[in-house]
């Protein structure tokens, strides 16, 4: 409508010529005006849509964090309703835990048995290295009874079979020796080595059971809204991330910069750099006072592939005629004042219009000035649906 206004000039200036001279308006004499009107529109159309392209499909994306047990049981206590806001830490429900109780009681009893078998073991090392010395003991009587009755037996007074019966002797009590000591060192691998394996799988399995008794106790690990909350007391809970109990909807980090995704036709890849200004005018900020209705922004980065082109592996071969949707260019655009993105609704939906203005010259500024246009249109679009109430939707992309 605007461009046809813009450019009906010289069918205007042609009919007040006409009416001037008293002839009458044809279309023989009006053929080069409406020629030019013609030409001049489609010209400032095509200016008008190709340097400015526009998105019906705004967005705002935002996440979710699906909450899924750990483990499975009955649920036991729900401590959430639908809606209700909680922080990192709040207990979200619990399950049956008589199990896991019962593992971890045995975990630590198997734990306290080997406290008492460490003491024993201790009281037997004593007795071993006691064993030990009773035994170099004897050895060391024996050998000094060994060697009298030697001398005693060179000097013709002591018997041989005297000096046997101690040889015998001394060899047993050397193998007594042997006996004790290899008695000692099993007491000592048993309270070193032995009984702190035990302990470490001791405690592994309390620690385990500690965790295993922990998942029947579900926390969130972020701050935000409950919300699809399917659990009651007695309730089955599902391990599986496809049933999810419930879905939390987290708090915007408040360092964290929003960002809006657009699809833009592919042709206007030629037109849309990083930098380039736009405007965004979204669904859910349209009010009566229309105050912050138009949000300006500019585009922060362009997705370097389409989304639809993409290839997954799999057993069949791409047959690139059955891709019946061409895909569009995915723009990421920031808001240009901060303030801006606390107005701003999760998911809401948005039409994005941009602007060129990095051509130089006159020509170049002409360009850009024809962007009024667009922002007096997407004024009017934005007025039209609060009139109407259906919203900013509309198809496809210019």
């Amino acid at each position: 409508m605007f461009e046809l206004l813009l450019t009906s000039f010289p069918a205007v200036i042609r009919y007040f010529q006409l009416k001037r001279r008293g002839e009458a308006m044809t279309v023989w004499n009006m053929k080069t005006a409406v020629f030019l009107w013609a030409f001049m529109a489609f010209f400032l159309f095509l200016v008008i849509f190709y340097f400015h392209p526009k998105s019906y499909s705004g967005l705002l994306p935002f996440r979710t964090v699906s909450v899924v047990a750990q483990t499975s049981g009955p649920v036991t206590e729900v401590n959430v309703t639908n809606g209700q806001r909680v922080a990192e830490g709040d207990i979200l429900f619990r399950i049956e835990d008589a199990t896991p109780r019962a593992a971890l009681a045995q975990a630590e009893a198997q734990l306290a048995q080997l406290d008492a078998l460490e003491v024993k073991a201790a009281d037997a090392v004593k007795a071993a290295q006691a064993g030990v010395a009773e035994a170099e003991a004897n050895l060391g009587q024996l050998t000094v009874d060994l060697d009298n009755a030697r001398t005693l037996l060179a000097r013709n007074v002591g018997t041989q079979d005297a000096v046997r019966r101690l040889e015998a002797q001394m060899t047993a009590a050397q193998s007594g020796v042997v006996a004790a000591e290899a008695q000692a060192d099993v007491a000592k691998t048993d309270l070193e080595q032995t009984i702190p394996a035990q302990r470490k799988t001791a405690e592994t399995a309390v620690t385990s059971a500690q965790v295993a008794l922990e998942k029947t106790t579900v926390k969130t690990f972020t701050s935000g809204t409950v919300t699809q909350l399917s659990l009651g007391v007695g309730s089955p809970v599902a391990t599986l991330i496809l049933s999810p109990a419930m879905v939390i909807i987290p708090d915007r980090p408040a360092d964290a910069h929003i960002r809006v995704v657009a699809g833009f036709s592919q042709v206007a890849r030629a037109t849309l750099y990083e930098g380039m200004p736009a405007e965004l005018a979204c669904d859910s900020n349209i009010g009566l006072s229309f105050r912050n209705a138009i949000l300006p922004a500019r585009v922060a980065s362009i997705q370097p592939a389409i989304a639809a082109g993409q290839v997954v592996p799999g057993g069949r071969l791409q047959d690139p005629s059955g891709a019946v949707a061409r895909g569009s260019l995915l723009v990421y655009l920031e808001l240009l004042h901060p303030e801006h993105e606390a107005i701003m609704l999760d998911g809401s939906g948005c039409l994005v219009q941009t602007y060129t203005n990095n051509l130089s010259g006159a020509v170049g500024h002409v360009i850009a000035a024809t962007g009024v246009v667009k922002a007096v249109g997407l004024r009017l679009k934005v007025w039209g649906s609060l009139i109407s109430g259906v919203g900013l939707a509309g198809g496809g992309g210019h």
